[in-house]
């Protein structure tokens, strides 16, 4: 009998930590070593370090207060130790770091592992969009499935159903982490469109900044469906004009990593509501970040402007008005209202 997998959870901020509770649970099973290591980042919280609290108090009580982790989670604050040997490693990280902890990974997991991404974002460089799943699948040399949905941490983690979606380019990997990951009420379909699946975990956090803007703006929820809809269509446009995959397909978009996490993000995540505290407060959106985020890292103004850059390489920025006004509203000082202006004469309507 093949030896029990080692999985190794890459990040235990808040959806990182509702993931373990999953993980712990599921990994007791035969297929999969029952210790589950978490990198967390240490940090002192009231005096003590963050992983002793999690491994004394077994509770992630900065991130994910209120719900306990399974005792076979165990926080580790070295990297390398955490994924020494690893087979399985689960990524759930600010999409900002991935390039340096995979640096600092090489060389330490297991020559068969394979990955799962549950980062969302994308990155802008000078060769144009590198998905995050690919920065991963080039510095670690391992196939990488990713996993998108409507899934809000606290939701999952209180055990309330949702469903959520697995791209995976080799099915049976993505098998493998659906029964790493399923339970009753985190129900899992998998699909081979994955850079479909990862573009729209990250292109939705753009359009969820346009809705909290409106929701500041106080315009209503007849408005609030417009920015859903119009962001949706620049989200399918933006996925069918970048993707390496060629046959993107419309059905994706109505999988739970489409237009179900999309609802769900412009009514109930954080970058909605961080944008509606800007339009109302007139604060920067790095000083808000900090006020009501505890620590964690908001996405979509940053992927509005990776996609902003990406959009100004092709010379396509007039094609997706949406996108450009969250990043010009975020970054450039334009004021709330061109979300308006810019629903008034959007392309979609001509």
């Amino acid at each position: 009998m093949a030896s029990p997998l080692k999985v190794c959870i890459v990040g235990s901020g808040n959806w990182g930590s509702a993931i373990a509770r999953i993980i712990g649970h599921n990994a007791t099973s035969l297929r999969f070593a029952t210790t589950v290591k978490m990198w967390v980042f240490e940090e002192n919280v009231n005096g003590r370090k963050l992983s002793d609290i999690i491994n004394t108090e077994h509770e992630n009580v900065k991130y994910l207060p209120g719900y306990k982790l399974p005792d076979n989670v165990v926080a580790v604050p070295e990297l390398r130790d955490a994924a020494k040997g690893a087979d399985l490693l689960v990524f759930v990280v600010p999409h900002q770091f991935i390039r340096s902890l995979c640096d600092e990974m090489v060389g330490c997991v297991s020559a068969k592992a394979r990955g799962i991404s549950l980062i969302k974002g994308i990155d802008a460089g000078p060769g144009g969009l590198t998905l995050i799943s690919d920065i991963i699948r080039e510095k670690m040399g391992m196939d990488v499935s990713v996993l998108m949905g409507a899934n809000i941490a606290n939701e999952v983690a209180a055990e309330k159903f949702c469903e959520t979606t697995i791209g995976s380019r080799i099915l049976e990997n993505g098998l493998l982490f659906k029964e790493l990951l399923q339970t009753p009420n985190f129900r899992i379909t998998v699909v081979d469109d994955a850079d479909t699946v990862e573009l729209c975990g990250a292109l939705k956090n753009i359009v969820a900044v346009g809705a909290g803007f409106c929701d500041g703006l106080r315009c209503g929820d007849n408005t609030k469906a417009a920015v859903i809809r119009l962001g949706l269509m620049e989200m399918i446009a933006f996925t069918r004009l970048f993707s390496k995959n060629t046959n993107v397909s419309t059905a994706t978009f109505l999988e739970s990593c489409g237009v179900a996490d999309l609802i769900t993000t412009c009514y109930g995540g954080r970058n909605r509501r961080v944008a509606e505290a800007f339009s109302k407060s007139g604060k920067s959106i790095e000083q808000l970040e900090k006020e009501m985020l505890n620590g964690q890292k908001l996405q979509g103004p940053a992927t509005s402007a990776e996609v902003y850059h990406i959009l100004q390489q092709k010379g396509v920025v007039d094609k997706f008005p949406l996108f450009t006004a969250v990043y010009q509203i975020c970054f450039q000082g334009k004021p709330v209202q061109e979300m308006i202006s810019c629903l008034q004469s959007h392309p979609e309507h001509k």
